[in-house]
């Protein structure tokens, strides 16, 4: 089968297409065929070799976190779904490989008929780390929540999932973003100097968490919030713990506890919701752009913009 991988670290035109052995289900696995898979920002960091000395790579490397697929083989003990089935969901996160003809997925739900493979392909990584964040901030209904980087993959998805909790939602975007945010429920910002002024304009009555999907920030955000604690961080911003914020990741455990801290529990239930969201009208994956499988280092060229408003996926 064919699957994205890099044998050295570099820039984007060191992905490459390879000819590899298809993988199988091991037990409570599934394999799908995949139809579409997401491409990862924390990933385009590792393939660059910014994070060679947070995350220790194995050449070569295989990408690809979350996909959407068939189901063609069902390891022991799944009961849950059955070949022929379509579902979307993440590969284990020592393992990844999804972007590839066929992927092997630890964590699963049905795809929603609402949703395109492309949006169902991009879904699943965004939806476990929302879910992560939200729970951790314990957000619920009446809570004001701000999103930083509300436009991106992660951003739009964190703003849907809190509105489903009944939270009023603040997401900072550029500009050109505003109505887009605002399609999505939330009360934009523009980010940048001045953002704790035109927050508390925006919150007179304060913010009660903060979601970092942009990272850079964390002095005012923590200002905003007023006690460092009701503020997450899932960008790979190093100084978070001298600022007394919260790093959330899900790299498999040992690889980077004494550096960014140990991996939170992965909030796989997230799935399910988001599947009874999606069928409600009430989660949309946008999609900045799809790519063939084939042409992942432009996938990676436009992840690593920073200014794709949305998921970028790879389709099979």
């Amino acid at each position: 089968m064919r699957a994205i991988q890099f044998t050295e670290y570099g820039p984007p035109g060191v992905l490459h297409v390879a000819e590899v052995a298809a993988p199988h289900a091991g037990p409570g696995e599934i394999r799908i065929a995949v139809r579409a898979s997401g491409i990862s920002p924390g990933e385009t960091y590792i393939r660059s070799g910014t994070m060679r000395d947070v995350i220790p790579t194995t050449f070569p490397y295989r990408t690809g976190f979350d996909a959407a697929g068939v189901v063609d083989e069902v390891g022991d003990g799944v009961t849950d779904v059955g070949v022929g089935d379509e579902v979307f969901g993440m590969a284990d996160s020592a393992v990844r490989g999804a972007n590839a003809d066929f992927a092997v997925l630890a964590y699963w739900a049905p795809k929603p008929a609402a949703w395109s493979w492309a949006e169902a392909g991009g879904a699943a990584g965004n939806v476990e780390t929302g879910t992560r964040v939200l729970d951790r901030l314990a957000v619920g209904a009446g809570d004001t929540v701000l999103v930083q980087g509300a436009a991106g993959g992660a951003g739009t998805v964190a703003v849907q999932l809190a509105l489903a909790r009944g939270a009023t939602v603040i997401g900072t975007a550029s500009e050109r973003n505003h109505d887009f945010l605002r399609s999505l429920g939330a009360e934009p910002a523009t980010y940048g100097p001045g953002l704790v002024e035109r927050i508390r304009a925006l919150a007179p009555g304060g913010v009660d968490a903060v979601f970092d999907c942009a990272g850079g920030a964390l002095p005012d955000l923590v200002a905003i919030a007023g006690d460092p604690a009701r503020v997450v961080t899932i960008a790979p911003d190093f100084t978070a713990a001298a600022h007394g914020v919260h790093l959330s990741h899900g790299a498999p455990a040992g690889e980077t506890d004494t550096i960014i801290g140990a991996a939170d529990p992965l909030a796989s239930h997230g799935l399910a919701i988001a599947t009874t969201l999606a069928e409600e009208g009430r989660l949309h994956i946008p999609i900045a752009a799809t790519f063939p499988l084939t042409e992942a280092p432009a996938a990676h060229e436009l992840s690593e913009t920073h200014h794709a408003r949305g998921k970028i996926v790879l389709l099979t």
